[in-house]
């Protein structure tokens, strides 16, 4: 017997919930690619994605997922033999630096764990030490979904300041983009990576590579441009197919439109704001669980905790069991333990992430919390009580 049946929930760190708005957009025929409509649809996201990011600078789409994205801004920037300074907080970090190394650019990388932020001073001791300016840019996650970690983007761009080191700041934000604060110009970021799949709300499979103008003229001696990569093309296209190297993503393009509509008619702000709120309650509900038990987040000081993405530890095995009874009974997907597998716990089987990003709301929340409590209950996982209490307490003040 089970209580599964209805609506399942992904509360999976992305791809998140896509909106009904969205898949109505989407459930379309075909239309004609070259002329009518979808030009002018076109015309119309490019601005509305400026204003996401909250930057003048360009922006180039690509048919790809979010590391299409890394590969897209890196060949834009350097060439083979450049070197790189790689901030790492967790996993997706790590990924872009390898993908940099196979394009033949020497990565340095700063390593911080998998439970704490960047640390601003020693990437400071880092940069002053490169007397010479071999780095090029100084790379980072601002939210890592993996760990759950945050980090200072504005923080970063002041150390780079303080130094005088001209290395590009290039920040993947496929995780928060349109979740937790981002400024881009005024926080001085140049080249910045996202996917369609998150905090954007649409269907996976567009990516999205922002620049400023200090990292257009990089692109002057970058070699590792390709006719597909290179995002010139994409931003000055004299026609409608060089925006995309070919053939439009059609479908995408029109749940998109949709998407941001309801980002922008929410407001960036209010949209930052219903994440955090929806964020503090289920840190609440954590809070009040990992009173006894085995279970506590990832990251003890909220200041660093991404707003779309929590990590929880609850035990070796005991991650996996949860997941799996809250999906298979309640009908709630949990995120799992991604890039967190250890000695002790190989297959990461004592984690469980849960993503609240995009398309979410209290009782989404609330729900998957219910579950998740429920869970607790039936499979005997020692936890504290007054979970539900403590997070529905959080809404009432939000």
């Amino acid at each position: 017997m089970t209580l599964s049946r209805g609506s399942h929930y992904l509360a999976i760190p992305g791809p998140s919930v896509i909106p009904d708005e969205v898949l109505r957009a989407m459930h379309r025929p075909a239309p004609n690619i070259y002329t009518g409509e979808l030009h002018e649809i076109v015309d119309t996201i490019i601005p509305d994605l400026k204003r996401v990011a909250m930057t003048s600078g360009d922006v180039a789409i690509y048919i790809c997922n979010g590391h299409g994205a890394w590969e897209a801004a890196l060949s834009n920037v350097f060439s083979r033999g450049d070197s790189a300074l790689a901030l790492a907080t967790g996993h997706f970090a790590h990924g872009w630096a390898n993908v940099a190394e196979q394009l033949g650019i020497a990565v340095e990388r700063l390593d911080f764990g998998r439970r704490a932020a960047i640390d601003l001073d020693k990437v400071e001791a880092a940069l002053r030490a490169d007397v010479d300016h071999r780095l090029k840019a100084v790379m980072c996650v601002q939210v890592d979904t993996a760990t759950s970690v945050r980090n200072d983007i504005r923080g970063l761009r002041a150390v780079l300041d303080r130094v005088g080191h001209p290395a590009l700041l290039m920040v993947d934000c496929i995780a928060c983009l349109g979740v937790d604060e981002l400024r881009m110009d005024d926080w001085g970021v140049d080249v910045m990576v996202t996917g369609s799949q998150k905090g954007l709300m649409t269907p996976p499979g567009l990516g999205f590579v922002y620049f400023n103008g200090r990292a257009d003229a990089a692109r002057d001696g970058a070699d590792l441009a390709t006719a597909y990569w290179d995002w010139r093309p994409r931003v000055n296209a004299e026609r409608f197919y060089q925006y995309f190297c070919g053939t439009a993503p059609t479908h995408h393009l029109y749940g998109l439109r949709a998407a941001l509509d309801l980002i922008h008619d929410e407001g960036m702000e209010a949209v930052w704001y219903r994440h955090a709120a929806l964020a503090r309650a289920i840190w609440a509900a954590l809070d009040a669980w990992g009173a006894e038990g085995p279970l506590e987040m990832n990251l003890s000081d909220p200041a660093i905790r991404s707003h779309g993405v929590t990590a929880i530890r609850i035990g070796k095995e005991n991650g996996a069991r949860l997941r799996d009874w809250v999906s298979e009974h309640a009908g709630v997907t949990l995120g799992i333990g991604l890039g967190m597998a250890s000695d002790e716990d190989p297959a990461a089987d004592g984690y469980f992430r849960i993503g609240h990003m995009g398309h979410v709301n209290a009782q989404m929340v609330l729900g998957a919390l219910g579950s998740i409590d429920t869970g607790l209950k039936a499979l005997g996982i020692p936890h504290g009580h007054g979970a539900l209490e403590a997070a529905t307490a959080v809404l009432a003040r939000a």
